[in-house]
């Protein structure tokens, strides 16, 4: 009966420590955002507000983002200065996505 139940305290422990470890790489704050971001490239080429050249820069900033999480997830944790860092460049991204939008080139 004691082995058992510290059979199951362990399996809970450990259990708890991979949903703890998992939830670490987990960015989906990051990730929504970043669909959102590319959905409003996307809209701007089809309404003609950003030409083609304004919308390659763009798409080039989106992996950009892209390969900085990529780096952050790559040890399996991604630190709460990690995840700054990647919210800045998408503040930045977002910016210059409303900046081209508006910019009254058409293509």
């Amino acid at each position: 009966m004691k082995s058992v139940r510290l059979l199951i305290l362990t399996m809970a422990i450990a259990m708890t420590t991979v949903s703890i470890a998992s939830a670490q790489d987990s960015t989906p704050r990051i990730d929504r955002r970043e669909v959102r971001q590319h959905e409003r490239i996307h809209q701007g080429v089809r309404s003609g507000e950003l030409t083609p050249g304004e919308a390659a820069r763009l798409r080039a900033g989106q992996r950009h983002i892209n390969r900085m999480e990529r780096r952050a997830k790559a040890n399996g944790v991604v630190t709460p200065r990690e995840r700054a860092r990647i919210t800045r460049a998408q503040d930045r991204q977002s910016r210059k996505i409303y900046r081209l939008k508006h910019n009254d080139r058409v293509r």
